[in-house]
């Protein structure tokens, strides 16, 4: 079930108006996660395809708790039907050891069809020909590692009709690293230099992985130090490639600057020679906002158009930080919409003030910053901010905007995934 918040809303009101006249027209009303009253026992959500110019979902053999869109060539701004895109997303089996990887490409994406339009288009195409398809392939992983996803994009590259599933159990990793000695949920790919990667885990330790020449990795052993507690999210800066943010179970949201403490070296004469050491590792952070959240930390995302970064915490509020003020320690806009803990939050790729976010409420929330309170359109307990809400799966762990193609919303859940383009964007 999904909501544009303030177009369906009028619907329902022009609709109990009709039925107050004597229409037999059936009346449609708008369930507002907060705001409207509780099904009862004989009700139950119904999907709107007024909604969304479209939607699909699957489902792989264990749920994908996370995942990633991948770049392919088909082209930036897409947006000619029927679509398609590569994922690649890690499993939640029962046992660790079942455990994949899952390379994933999922094509013949249409929209969802006007009732009355004409199928005349449609007459010479075979009854499945608007079915979408899925081709995936697996790579059996036992610990983090990093992957070369080249090899499973070529076999997807090289199937050819009906959904398909191939295996590669002898898969090597590209690299492996244990120096974390716990298990860890931050990882974040620089998106300004090639093989920079940062890694958080739950003894608040964050490493910073290098690619050097030869293709081979070199993770620096001593970690940046200061948050308190598990390192949740990380997000490098999209217009500097040696900034850093970071957010915690203790509350904070830090910046580093890793030029400080890793490659800043301070130095010292003795005996005529010149040596170096570093420069302590908590020297590079460079801000911290103190109680960022009521509590934890969960998540952030940076805005590649602004200095911007959201974040979402266990309160269930989403809050926006801007670099210039955020020493003081108060976010430009916050939002309440979720009751309950905020598992995702990204910006759009595209809009410059547009978000999105997920809570373990099962609700996914788009947002505008750029809309402001209109007394005609307004309605109570839903804020002006608030562009769109889909629901219907069942605990929704992490969403992203496809980066080539503008509007295109991907969610994964315990239910499975759902990728969807809203109507009013």
């Amino acid at each position: 079930m999904a909501e544009d918040t303030h177009e369906e809303y009028a619907m329902m009101e022009e609709d109990e108006e009709s039925g107050a006249a004597g229409s037999s027209k059936k009346k449609k009303k708008v369930y507002i996660p907060g705001v409207s009253r509780p099904l009862r026992e004989d009700e139950e959500w119904e999907f709107d395809p007024e909604a969304y110019r479209m939607y699909h979902s699957f489902e792989t053999k264990w749920p994908c708790l996370s995942f990633d869109t991948i770049d392919d060539e088909l082209g930036d701004g897409r947006s000619g039907f029927p679509l398609s895109c590569d994922l690649v997303g890690g499993t939640q089996a029962e046992k660790a050891m079942s455990n994949e990887l899952i390379v994933m490409r999922l094509s013949n994406l249409h929209p969802i069809e006007d009732e009355e339009a004409s199928d005349s288009e449609d007459i010479d195409e075979s009854p499945d020909s608007k079915e979408p398809k899925m081709h995936a392939a697996a790579l059996n992983q036992g610990k983090v590692t990093l992957w070369n996803l080249t090899p499973a994009l070529q076999e997807i590259s090289a199937m050819e009709g009906r959904d398909r599933v191939v295996k590669r159990p002898k898969e090597r990793p590209l690299f492996s690293f244990v120096g974390h000695q716990a298990e860890g949920y931050a990882l974040s790919w620089s998106p300004l230099k090639l093989g920079r990667l940062a890694s958080g885990d739950i003894r608040n330790k964050i490493y910073l992985w290098t690619m050097v020449e030869g293709g081979q990795w070199v993770v620096d052993q001593q970690p940046l130090a200061g948050h308190k507690k598990s390192v949740e999210d990380l997000c490098w800066s999209p217009t500097d490639e040696a900034v850093l943010a970071s957010c915690s179970v203790d509350g904070t949201v830090k910046l580093w600057d890793t030029r400080q403490g890793f490659f800043a070296q301070k130095n010292f004469l003795k005996k005529k020679s010149q040596k170096f050491c570093r420069s302590p590792p908590s020297d590079a952070c460079t801000c911290t906002v103190s109680n960022a959240h009521e509590s934890d930390v969960n998540v952030m995302s940076w805005n590649k158009f602004e200095p911007l970064i959201a974040s979402g915490g266990n309160d269930g509020a989403i809050k926006v930080w801007s670099l210039k003020t955020m020493q003081y320690n108060e976010p430009v806009a916050r939002f309440r919409q979720h009751k309950a803990p905020i598992t995702s939050v990204e910006w759009s790729p595209y809009e410059t003030t547009t978000i999105m976010a997920s809570g373990e409420d099962d609700q996914v929330t788009i947002w505008d910053l750029a809309l402001e309170a209109d007394s005609a359109d307004e309605i109570d307990g839903v804020p002006p901010q608030l562009l769109f809400v889909h629901m219907g799966q069942s605990e929704v762990k992490e969403v992203h905007w496809h980066k080539q193609i503008p509007h295109f919303a991907i969610t994964t859940a315990l239910s499975g995934f759902n990728l969807f383009i809203p109507s009013n964007l």
